[in-house]
């Protein structure tokens, strides 16, 4: 192993070991939280943690033995089925932020009629189609026996090189695959979050006028309040901003070096430094890191959610520890008075006359 590898072997174990405790934490919100489950986003939210976990547990520990060993991790059979897993879970994980896309665009755009436009029933219709849709690809590359373990990105993934006999046809395929997964994906929320970053910035501008109207009218306010009130306007626009970068940069700087370096492999002369196959790979693999933080736990009723499940336990340890302390006090009592009566000299009484 060499400096790079250790570094790509590190980034690794951090992104297993912080996807695995936020997704989890996700989990237990929507377990715990009945106000959480009774939302429709959370289904997709739900979707999105599972094809995380999965992700943690099956594919990024390979990847990183695959490092440290800098060969192939199991057999040919078993890489098939990771690489399986590999396809079908990077293109679930992406068609549910679509749908979390979508499903915002509807709330902002369409507020009042929210409840009847988007139902717990077409949420599990569309999580169907997730599904579906990766399934299909999946099946067909595990069909003809295009999964397998890639050295460019030291992971059980798309081999071009088992698939030099296909020619076209894998290529087809490849591009097929992240056309409908990854650019629909990305046209899909930019699509939807820039329509919602209009409202939202059409409402703030309506709240704007309102708000200044409200301080011509009140000649007698002080300098202090109107420059407080100016200022909650511009973080209220800074705000909206800053939610809809980050859902469409996070998605963007994660998956887009995967899927060029992808689409690069097919046409490309000569090889590709594998350095960057990992770092690529190390990027895809980190959204399944960002996106319980992105999408979840920095929400209101996540992180209400934590506060209470975190005081829960921290009152449980306290009591277990205040109950074991009363214990061996009570048994350090009970030795010292067993111990005073054993060495108390018996009394004589005196005969009775």
């Amino acid at each position: 192993m060499d400096a790079a590898d250790v570094v790509a072997s590190l980034l690794i174990l951090g992104i297993i070991v912080v996807s695995l405790l936020s997704n989890v934490v996700v989990l237990i919100c929507f377990l715990y939280n009945p106000e959480i489950r009774k939302q429709v986003p959370a289904l997709f939210i739900l979707n999105l943690s599972l094809c995380n976990l999965l992700q943690s547990v099956s594919n990024m520990p390979l990847t990183l033995v695959g490092l440290v060993t800098s060969g192939h991790p199991g057999g040919s059979g078993f890489c098939q089925i990771v690489g399986f897993l590999d396809t079908f879970l990077t293109t679930n994980s992406m068609l549910s932020m679509a749908a979390l896309s979508i499903d915002r665009w509807v709330a902002v755009v369409f507020p009042l009629s929210y409840h009847s436009r988007i139902r717990h029933r077409d949420a599990v219709l569309a999580l169907a189609y997730t599904w579906i849709h990766s399934m299909c690809f999946s099946a067909v590359a595990t069909c003809r026996s295009w999964l397998g373990y890639n050295h460019l990105y030291a992971s059980c993934t798309l081999c071009s090189v088992r698939a030099k006999a296909a020619g076209k046809q894998y290529i087809v395929f490849t591009v097929a695959l992240h056309c409908l997964t990854f650019l629909l994906t990305l046209i899909v929320m930019c699509a939807t979050y820039l329509k919602v970053l209009k409202v939202a910035r059409s409402h703030c501008k309506r709240i704007d006028v309102i708000t200044m109207q409200t301080l011509v009218l009140l000649v007698d306010i002080h300098p202090s309040v109107r420059q407080k009130c100016l200022e909650e306007q511009k973080r209220r626009r800074q705000r909206a901003t800053k939610k809809i970068s980050t859902f469409i940069g996070t998605f963007v700087v994660c998956f887009t070096p995967y899927v060029i370096t992808r689409i690069v492999e097919l046409f490309s002369p000569g090889p590709i430094n594998p350095h960057w196959g990992v770092f690529s790979k190390c990027l895809a693999y980190s959204k399944a890191a960002s996106d319980p933080f992105v999408y979840s736990l920095l929400r209101y009723q996540y992180r209400k959610t934590c506060s209470l499940l975190a005081n829960k336990a921290l009152k449980r340890s306290s009591l277990n520890s205040s109950s074991f302390r009363l214990e061996s006090k009570a048994r350090t009592t009970a030795a010292n008075s067993n111990a005073t009566v054993s060495i108390q000299p018996p009394t004589n009484k005196p005969l009775s006359q």
